[in-house]
Parts: C-alpha cells; sequence; structure tokens
C-alpha cells in the first residue's frame, strides 16, 4: 500500500508559534515532501540505477553542489508568518511563491506595532546606503522608541477615529458614517504588523534563505531567515547539511577576481590599480577571503 511520505520531527512542531520581534511569529501550517521527495525525484530523472550508486545523502549533496534545482522543487512548506510591514514588502520581492495575506479592506489591524531592540537600533553606515553601521547610545536607543511609540500611537488613534469603529466591528459615534477601511489603512506606518500564509518549494525557499540569513540583510527579515532555517533542518536535514556546506556564506569571484586569486597563489604580488578591478571589487575580493 502507498503511503504519503512524513516527517515525524516536523509534524510534532506543526502549528507551534515560534515568536519573531516582539509581536511576530513564525509557524509551520503544512508541507509535502522533503529529502525524500528531493531524491525520489531525482531517481526518477536519472534512472533506478542510481540508487544502487548514491545514498541519499551523497544524492542531495551532489545535486545542491551542482544546481540541479528541479529535484528540490517536489518538496513544499506552507508557513504563517506575521511581521511588520515593511519586512514583508522586503519578503514579498521573493515572487516565486503562493501568499495570501491579511487585508486591512475586510478587517481591522491590530494596534501591534515594532518596536525595535537595543540591538537593532544603529546608526546609517558611512559605506552602505540601505545597511546599518554603529549602535547607538542607550540615550539614543530610548529616544528611538519613544519617537516610534508616540507616532504609531497617534496614527493607529487616527486610523480608529476615521474608520469609526473598534476592532470588534463597533460603531464609535453613532451620528457619523465612518471611512471605509481601505482607505482608512492609509494613516499606518509600514512598521504595524502584517500576516500572510506563504508556501514555496524547498529550492526558492533555500534562495530565500541564502539571500536574507546573510549578514548583510536586513537584521529583522534576518530574524525570520534563521527560525526559517532551523524548520529546515527539522524538515530536510540532509538538504540543510549541504545547503550549509555549499551554499551559505559562500563566496562567489567574478573572472577578474579569479584571476587576482591565481595570480596570488603563484606568488604574484598584486596590488588594486593592477587587478583590473575597481575599489569597490578590490574591497569587497579582500573581505570574502577574511577568516570568518
Amino acid at each position: 500500500m502507498f503511503s504519503r511520505p512524513n516527517c515525524p520531527a516536523l509534524d510534532a512542531i506543526l502549528g507551534q508559534e515560534f515568536p519573531i520581534l516582539n509581536h511576530g511569529f513564525i509557524r509551520v501550517v503544512d508541507y509535502m515532501g522533503g529529502d525524500d521527495a528531493v531524491v525520489q525525484a531525482a531517481r526518477v530523472s536519472y534512472g533506478a540505477g542510481t540508487k544502487t550508486v548514491r545514498d541519499d545523502r551523497a544524492l542531495i549533496r551532489y545535486l545542491l553542489s551542482h544546481s540541479h534545482t528541479t529535484p528540490f522543487e517536489m518538496a513544499e512548506i506552507k508557513l504563517h508568518v506575521k511581521m511588520p510591514i515593511f519586512v514583508a514588502r522586503q519578503w514579498i520581492r521573493h515572487r516565486t511563491a503562493s501568499v495570501n495575506e491579511y487585508s486591512a479592506r475586510y478587517s481591522i489591524l491590530d494596534k501591534e506595532f515594532y518596536s525595535p531592540s537595543a540591538e537593532a537600533i544603529a546608526a546609517q553606515s558611512d559605506s552602505n546606503r540601505q545597511g546599518r553601521g554603529k549602535p547607538l547610545e542607550l540615550r539614543e536607543q530610548n529616544d528611538v522608541n519613544e519617537t516610534i511609540t508616540a507616532i504609531s500611537n497617534a496614527s493607529y488613534d487616527a486610523y480608529v477615529a476615521l474608520l469609526n469603529e473598534n476592532d470588534q466591528g463597533e460603531q464609535l459615534n453613532p451620528d457619523r458614517l465612518g471611512l471605509a477601511r481601505e482607505l482608512a489603512r492609509s494613516v499606518l506606518p509600514v512598521g504595524f504588523y502584517t500576516q500572510w500564509y506563504w508556501k514555496t518549494d524547498l529550492h526558492n525557499l533555500l534562495r530565500f534563505l541564502e539571500l536574507r540569513t546573510d549578514p548583510h540583510a536586513q537584521w529583522e527579515i534576518r530574524q525570520y531567515a534563521l527560525k526559517i532555517l532551523d524548520i529546515v533542518k527539522v524538515w530536510a536535514p540532509l538538504t540543510y547539511e549541504a545547503f550549509i556546506d555549499f551554499r551559505s556564506g559562500r563566496t562567489e569571484l567574478s573572472a577578474a577576481a579569479t584571476n587576482v586569486v591565481q595570480r596570488w597563489l603563484a606568488g604574484e604580488a598584486v596590488s588594486q590599480e593592477d587587478s583590473g578591478l575597481s575599489k569597490r571589487e578590490w574591497n569587497d575580493l579582500q573581505n570574502s577571503l577574511k577568516p570568518k
């Protein structure tokens, strides 16, 4: 009798909420396949003889290291995620997924907004226009959160006043009509929380994790990505191991940068001026080869 493959370790945490940031969470809603689905699909593609030559671990490592992606598309996972709107707007850039988001056209948003922790509050980076630099001092951190809290509270008060109803759908002032929800929501900052169901396959999930667990990713979305990486470790441990070895934190070199490394290995002294690299490319190469 044919039975549906399952992952007991992932079954054990289905529906469990893993807190992220101050009001967010991730929980696994459902999944299909895992490591087993990857090797099954690959062996259908390669022929039955493959099974006697490579064990599952070796096959998965071969597939991932040689960019054979379609077998990883055979495993899927569905997550329920609650996050600040600005995180969602970054997340949605990963378009190879099915998404169904909570709609503020139909429902009233909760009074929940992001208050950054001390480790997340930093000054603008001097070298990266979309990154953070030095942490702010404690007094400045308190000022930041006081400002965020004051603006968020005032915005939510305005939101409720425009709606003329509370989150229970009760009218606040019977003498006037409330503004349509789809328009009233426009006064809320992107620090307020939204939530969605997000379903994707393992191949595209690994691409998401490669980008969003990177130290250069925005700190807030990285917290979600790191938790999802923990979930992948439970769900598809062989794929997780191969991902860590071959994809996570890897260094990619251009042809010019590869040439510089080859010249170094040959004992040649190479400077930025005669490397063929721009100053930024030269610095990136230097940093990528530093011990982690």
